[in-house]
């Protein structure tokens, strides 16, 4: 009986055979047709592991301080073990356990709100005539950002500078050139100078720059050795930005910390935060990534200070040139030690998820002069 069976069985499936070699006859037909089989299970998988991935909640790195309001700092009441630090967040205060962050440090969480400055289209032309015995003009007219335009282009277009027209137009960040703005375009190369202290003249302004003091003294209408105040603003001809003022405009000042792939979890400013839900304000960027990857300091400067924080776990703080420091916090390791000198390839740390943290990331903080600002406009 059961040989029966098996007759029959085999013979089913041989006539299966035969009836694929009947349509599909030739090697080529059943080639294109394994492939397009293939390809469409293919396919259905793919489709089905996206979904499957896309309803799982995976916890992300997320961390860092953050409060209900842009922080404003009074003061740090720090003993002598790093107890407590009071933070006056709107009406009330905010307490927040401390354990080894300096005083710098922690007055460096004010928030420095800053706005877009745009430039008044019905002030299209301004013009300033006769302004020195060589005939010096200095006139002004407007020019309308067009798709594919660069400052530089621009800049090339009038045969002036970049930094010219980032003075010009007070430009802090020459990546968000947008179509449509206007900008104010000299008759000539130069930079705009507020006066910082009573008492300067043209003479030492120039000095200060290396270009002419007669060239601007005649392009501003003034006497070289004339003291003028604090606040007066002047154009500067031929001068140039310092090289730091020209890469933070360009974003070009801080590399980035991690040199490896990594998933940004986590923006500068508002957001839900991810321990209360409530909305609150992150003084940096999260940058997760798996747990023992280098972390390295993204711009050369000096380690002021080494430890472990409530909030950052472990945490490295680098203090850089024209104000600047930058905050590692979240590591599993640190590798520097405080007073060591450090460069874009020192390794300082290692990616982890100590302090408050929902998972492996690196919470990165930049300050100037002791305010926050969003690292993505500063890094390459």
């Amino acid at each position: 009986m059961k040989r029966h069976d098996n007759y029959k069985e085999s013979d089913f499936i041989s006539k299966l055979e035969n009836m694929y070699y009947r349509i599909f006859d030739t090697r080529i037909k059943r080639i294109i047709t394994n492939s397009v089989l293939a390809f469409c299970l293919g396919g259905g998988i793919a489709c089905a592991s996206l979904y499957i991935a896309g309803n799982i909640n995976i916890e992300k790195g997320i961390g860092g301080l953050e409060t209900a309001g842009v922080p404003e700092f009074r003061e740090n009441e720090l003993d002598a073990d790093g107890a407590v630090i009071v933070a006056k967040v709107g009406s009330s205060e905010v307490k927040t356990e401390n354990s080894g962050l300096e005083e710098h440090f922690m007055d460096s969480l004010n928030q420095d709100a800053t706005e877009a400055d745009s430039l008044d289209a019905a002030a299209s032309v301004l013009r300033q005539d006769d302004y020195s015995s060589e005939g010096l003009d200095l006139c002004y007219f407007t020019y309308r950002v067009k798709k594919g335009d660069m400052i530089g282009f621009i800049a090339d277009k009038f045969d002036i500078t970049q930094d010219t027209i980032i003075s010009v137009n007070n430009i802090h960040q020459s990546r968000l050139l947008q179509i449509g703005q206007y900008l104010k375009i000299p008759s000539m190369p130069g930079i705009v100078y507020t006066v910082r202290k009573n008492g300067e003249t043209v003479s030492s302004i120039a000095e200060k720059y290396e270009v002419s003091a007669e060239k601007c003294a005649g392009v501003n209408h003034l006497e070289k050795e004339k003291e003028l105040v604090a606040g007066t603003t002047l154009f500067v001809p031929d001068a140039q930005l310092d090289w730091v003022t020209r890469q933070e405009i360009n974003g070009d000042l801080f590399h980035k910390p991690l040199h490896s792939r990594y998933w940004l979890s986590s923006y500068y400013g508002w957001r839900q935060s991810p321990f209360s839900g409530k909305r609150s304000y992150h003084s940096g960027v999260d940058m997760a990534a798996p747990i023992g990857t280098s972390i390295y300091a993204a711009l050369g400067g000096t380690v002021t200070s080494v430890g472990y924080n409530n909030v950052y776990g472990n945490y490295v703080i680098v203090t850089h040139h024209s104000g600047y420091k930058s905050l590692y916090g979240h590591m599993s390791a640190t590798l520097v030690t405080r007073g060591q000198y450090v460069d874009t390839n020192t390794r300082i740390g290692k990616v982890g998820s100590t302090g408050m943290s929902t998972g492996p990331h690196l919470h990165f903080t930049v300050y100037k002069f002791g305010k926050t600002v969003n690292p993505m406009a500063l890094w390459r």
